[in-house]
């Protein structure tokens, strides 16, 4: 848990092998619901590793030394904006994936469903929702510290694959004790009932991230940063005897911009810049979240114009 980076390279060695041994086990068993859970967690590896590339992006540039230098140059205004494109992109992905595995288990149940070795398909899921949960619990535990979307995200995803892979394991037990009895039926429809059942669960699971993606890709403004953005600017026009303020707030992934323009009545007293400069300082100080993801923009002008 010492990094964003370090959680988000070791979630994609495991789950790289977890993806192998789903398509391995998958097509050994004749389970499509293991292939499904094996190619999810492909798709899951592309959709870290772009995580991954964001959040170096991310790191270089806020930290000091000639890589954020160079960075700087090209790049003035972050990447903060990318990091809700891979969130919305990642959890739409995902949504999509489970999508097209429900529409493919209910062409399976109308066909009659599928045969599979029930042996293999326990241990393969005994495996990797042991697997699933350890990294869930991990990733869970380390976004909250990191404080981050993506690993928040990755945690999410691991929780999914545990949920697949715990009911394919009381699906596939199931169907190995109803053999040779009178439901033994039923056991071409279990995998693709129980792919289907899944996906249903696990569809509106990254619904709030991509929401919460979108937003920040859009420039929503959080009403409650809004709140307390304006509360701190009145207190300054009410202290300062300023005209009036005009704020603008965003969050954009992890960063927050936030712009604020003080009115100032014209003719008024002239005051040193040191004097201007510790109003700023009074502002960013009531404001709070100093660091690298805040961008923090204070102006001062007798002009209304500037501030529109």
């Amino acid at each position: 848990m010492r990094s964003e980076q370090f959680v988000l390279r070791l979630s994609i060695a495991v789950t790289f092998l977890v993806a192998v041994a789903g398509v391995f086990f998958g097509l050994l068993s004749g389970s499509s619901a293991i292939v499904f859970d094996g190619v999810y967690s492909l798709a899951d590896v592309t959709m870290t590793l772009a995580a991954l590339v964001v959040s170096n992006l991310i790191a270089t540039s806020t930290a000091r030394g000639p890589s954020r230098n160079r960075l700087a140059e090209r790049f003035t205004m972050g990447f903060w904006h990318l990091e809700p494109m891979v969130l919305g992109v990642s959890g739409t992905l995902l949504i999509g994936a489970a999508v097209y595995a429900l529409i493919n288990a209910i062409g399976s149940i109308i066909d009659g469903g599928r045969v599979l070795n029930f042996d293999q398909g326990i241990l393969y899921a005994a495996l990797v929702a042991c697997v699933a949960v350890v990294m869930a619990i991990y990733s869970g535990r380390a976004s909250r510290v990191l404080k981050s979307g993506f690993v928040a995200l990755d945690a999410k995803a691991w929780w999914m694959s545990a949920a697949l892979s715990g009911a394919l394991l009381l699906a596939f037990a199931f169907g190995l004790l109803i053999q040779g009895t009178a439901l033994e039926w039923m056991s071409p429809y279990i995998d693709p009932a129980i792919l289907a059942l899944v996906c249903l669960v696990i569809i509106p699971v990254p619904v709030g991230t991509v929401k919460q993606a979108l937003a920040d890709v859009l420039l929503i403004t959080p009403a409650a940063d809004k709140r307390h953005v304006d509360g701190v600017a009145e207190e300054i026009v009410r202290r300062y005897g300023f005209s009036a303020f005009r704020s603008y707030v965003a969050r954009v992934g992890r960063g927050r911009q936030i712009e604020l323009y003080f009115i100032v009545p014209s003719g008024g007293p002239a005051r040193r810049l040191e004097e201007w400069d510790d109003i700023r300082n009074a502002v960013g100080e009531a404001i709070g979240g100093e660091g690298p993801d805040r961008w923090l923009t204070i102006v001062f002008t007798t002009d209304p114009e500037w501030a529109e």
